[in-house]
């Protein structure tokens, strides 16, 4: 891998984000048809909602596999199987008949697309310094934010040209890409020497050293509590925007690109900043501007839906989602250096995991207001800040990387 050519570089951490983007862009890009869905398919709110919610609990259980795989047979063939089953499952989406075959479907396909969204961060530790990691993973999410961005607009066009069916089309399209590009242009970045070092089961193994590690817990905690906020809003925006609030599919995707350009915004200045500040303070500042966020949010909500308000909460907590991930993984990362792969696969998936409990915490409470959604947004921005504190009080950075 060719990382001292400018030009080189960043075809990679272009590669790369096209990857991370996986998750964002199997999500988003058919966020504006769920009505649509929900009347082609015959169902309930709830039940369109509910593929949202299996899709992000695939994704989990699908990455802790993953990591510890790759960390003892290399990163390019798991990268390449999880992908062909991503494509797959795709296709079944594209297909369905009922909600329950999309549930299942998108469970599927939330199992295979875990594999590039949490190797592509192990190979940035892979190529990478541990002080560049953590510059190229906070470029990586600002790269990634260009798919929230584009994806619920181009979602709104393909649903007004080809209907619900083409939304998945579009993902299927992307999968194949994927593919294609991977086999072609990604060489493997696990030096075979490094992948006999531990055996398979001591690689699983290394997730209970993790879990035993209060430090380790705090970072999971700010950053994977701080994106299950962002997914509480994600599953219940179309439903507050589109239904209650009357935004046309159209508007609501403006909307949402709006909050994506804060997750670019700020993980530009964290690109520009965390070699002088440091990835600590950084996390800290992000924890407490996405409380911030939440709290006005909260306001909004509880005084009739003052607009102005959600809105501009939203754009606060959502904003600070991307650099609170890069530099929670690129800290944890660095702390188990043997264990690159399962440390951020257990990161991500944690991710996605406490997404997925925020989602249908949002689905159970759903009560045709938006105060569910304010208020798990609420829990979520708090329990981030109790865990940066968890991660500052037990921090044990200064000493050796754990193996």
């Amino acid at each position: 891998m060719t990382t001292g050519n400018p030009a080189a570089q960043g075809r990679f951490l272009l590669l790369l984000g096209m990857l991370v983007a996986f998750g964002p862009l199997a999500t988003d890009l058919y966020l504006p048809a769920l009505p649509a869905i929900r009347a082609g398919l015959n169902t309930t709110p709830e039940a369109v909602q509910l593929s949202i919610t299996v899709f992000l609990g695939g994704f989990s259980i699908g990455m802790l596999g993953y990591g510890p795989i790759s960390d003892r047979h290399g990163r390019r063939r798991v990268m390449l199987s999880g992908i062909s089953l991503f494509v797959l499952a795709s296709l079944a989406c594209l297909l369905a008949t009922s909600v329950e075959q999309l549930i299942v479907a998108r469970f599927i396909q939330a199992l295979g697309g875990g594999a590039a969204s949490v190797l592509a961060r192990a190979v940035v530790r892979d190529v990478f310094s541990q002080t560049e990691a953590l510059r190229k993973l906070s470029l990586l999410a600002m790269i990634t934010a260009i798919a929230p961005l584009l994806s619920p607009l181009l979602g709104s066009v393909i649903l007004d040209l080809a209907g619900w069916r083409g939304t998945f089309a579009a993902i299927l399209v992307w999968g194949i890409l994927s593919l294609a590009t991977v086999y072609f242009q990604l060489p493997e970045t696990l030096p075979p020497e490094r992948r006999g070092q531990l055996s398979l089961g001591k690689a699983f193994a290394a997730y209970l050293k993790l879990l035993g590690d209060p430090a380790a817990i705090g970072l999971l905690l700010a950053g994977g509590m701080s994106f299950a906020g962002m997914f509480a809003y994600i599953t219940a925006s179309p439903y507050y925007f589109i239904e209650m609030q009357q935004f046309s599919p159209r508007a609501y995707s403006v909307l949402f690109a709006t909050n994506a350009l804060g997750i670019f915004a700020a993980n530009y200045a964290n690109s520009r900043l965390v070699r002088r500040v440091g990835a600590v303070r950084m996390i800290g500042a992000a924890c407490l501007t996405g409380l911030a966020g939440a709290l006005t949010l909260l306001l909004g909500v509880s005084l009739h839906d003052v607009l102005p308000l959600t809105i501009a909460g939203l754009f606060l907590m959502v904003s600070v989602t991307g650099l609170l991930g890069a530099n929670c993984v690129g800290l944890l990362m660095e702390r188990y250096p043997l264990n690159t792969g399962a440390a951020a696969a257990l990161f991500v998936s944690g991710q996605f995991g406490l997404g997925m409990l925020a989602s249908a915490g949002v689905s159970y409470l759903h009560d045709g207001s938006g105060l569910p959604m304010a208020g798990v947004i609420a829990a979520t921005a708090t329990t981030s800040v109790l865990g940066f504190l968890l991660f500052r009080q037990t921090d044990r950075r200064s000493a050796t990387p754990q193996p």
